[in-house]
């Protein structure tokens, strides 16, 4: 592991390892629930030695670990498929249409990533108990990784997150706790019982580790390329979390001297839930007044990482997009029919929006396009309903098979 310090995004200022543990204590200080976060500290690391250090033959990706890995719980997280999808990319106009798959991650989400690494280091301070708010994606993981280190976790969710990410926590062994409310409440919550009972809080971007976890989704894409930085990288976007993690990855590659450029990224973001692409588009902040999307990983109205994400876009040279629910669930059916890839529907919406990058005129048809994939379609399989029509059963006779036949060759010629 390369030596590092947190540096408050906010204020600039630089604090030892163990002097830190959430936010900035002094920007912090101004933070109050019902506001996106202030004084976010991010993991800077001695990027000299880095660049001395690391070897494409052998790579030691420890070097960009905050936490040493003999604190690594035992957990096969990361390396998720990564491949060229040339009929995904020709059914929007693109020749170049990459997927990375992180659904394949052993929870269903890229959320492994960020839970892997926060419960690292509960393992190294010695702490017990993990305490999280999540839609679901972010509590299956936190559940399913506490279990394979023997640690606990309490969850506070909105009463409406979907019940298959509810199993999932539950038959981790999760304390579980439904709010009546959004998630927003929710991460109130889970805020004041930590500041009451204690525990190591994993919200996101609260606990800077969960950035640094989440980055490492862009180490792999650079890997993964063959060494080479994609032009474009579609990010589906709640809190913003994700997209700082992806740019922070790039980022420390960059200044590392590994690389001599940023990938472009883009915040994608549900129509309702478009707090974030607001304050991108239009340099002001201000809440989704009324998230409701189909896409429930992604609604919210309060984006944590609002100002980290933003800036990311910006020193990426990206820019932010939106994609309705109807938009969302055409994708989410588009992707499974030709890459094979069954999505959840916030990570739908990134191939949404492929849809509608020639039309921004930002993006050349030769350029070469990841689609982050961030969670499973098994994880919200009643929303995949609302787009298939389940069929009819047939008669167990050799008659009914003519019908069969011909329903094949109806559906042969509609290809």
């Amino acid at each position: 592991m390369a030596a590092f310090m947190y540096r408050c995004s906010t204020c600039g200022k630089r604090f030892e390892r163990d002097q830190v543990r959430y936010l900035c204590p002094e920007c912090g200080r101004s933070y109050r629930p019902g506001m996106p976060l202030t004084g976010v500290l991010t993991a800077e690391f001695d990027y000299g030695a880095i660049g001395r250090k690391f070897r494409k033959k052998k790579p030691d990706w420890s070097l960009f670990s905050a936490v040493e890995p003999k604190f690594h719980p035992c957990y096969a997280m990361g390396v998720t498929p990564f491949f060229l999808s040339e009929a995904l990319g020709h059914a929007y106009g693109l020749r170049d249409v990459w997927v990375k798959n992180d659904a394949l991650n052993p929870s269903g989400s890229l959320k492994d990533r960020a839970s892997f690494l926060v419960v690292a280091e509960a393992k190294r301070i010695g702490e017990q108990t993990l305490v999280a708010a999540s839609t679901g994606n972010a509590a299956s993981s936190l559940s399913a990784v506490c279990a394979a280190a023997g640690k606990n976790a309490v969850i506070f969710v909105p009463q409406t997150a979907p019940r298959a990410k509810l199993a999932q926590m539950l038959l981790h062994g999760a304390l579980v706790v439904p709010v009546k409310g959004t998630y927003d409440d929710a991460f109130r919550l889970s805020l004041e019982f930590t500041a009451l009972h204690g525990g190591l809080n994993r919200n996101t971007a609260y606990h800077p580790l969960t950035i640094e976890g989440k980055k490492t989704v862009a180490l792999e894409i650079w890997q993964q390329n063959g060494w080479r930085v994609p032009s474009v990288i579609l990010v589906p976007t709640g809190d913003g979390v994700i997209l700082a993690g992806v740019y922070k990855g790039f980022e420390d590659l960059w200044r590392a001297g590994l690389i001599s450029r940023l990938p472009r990224l883009v915040c994608v973001q549900a129509a309702k839930s478009n707090a974030i692409h607001r304050y991108i588009t239009t340099g002001r902040y201000r809440d989704a007044s009324n998230p409701a999307t189909i896409a429930d990983s992604i609604s919210v109205s309060i984006p944590s990482n609002a100002h980290l994400a933003r800036a990311a876009v910006q020193r990426s040279r990206g820019f932010s997009l939106t994609v309705t629910d109807r938009e969302i669930l055409e994708a989410q059916h588009t992707l499974a029919a030709l890459s094979g890839v069954f999505a959840e529907p916030a990570a739908s919406a990134a191939v949404a929006a492929l849809g509608k990058l020639l039309r921004t005129g930002l993006v050349e048809p030769d350029d070469q396009v990841v689609v982050l994939i961030t969670g499973h379609g098994l994880k919200d399989v009643d929303a995949a309903l609302k787009s298939v029509q389940m069929p009819d059963a047939i008669d167990a006779t050799e008659a009914a098979l003519e019908g069969v036949a011909q329903r094949l060759q109806k559906w042969k010629g509609n290809r």
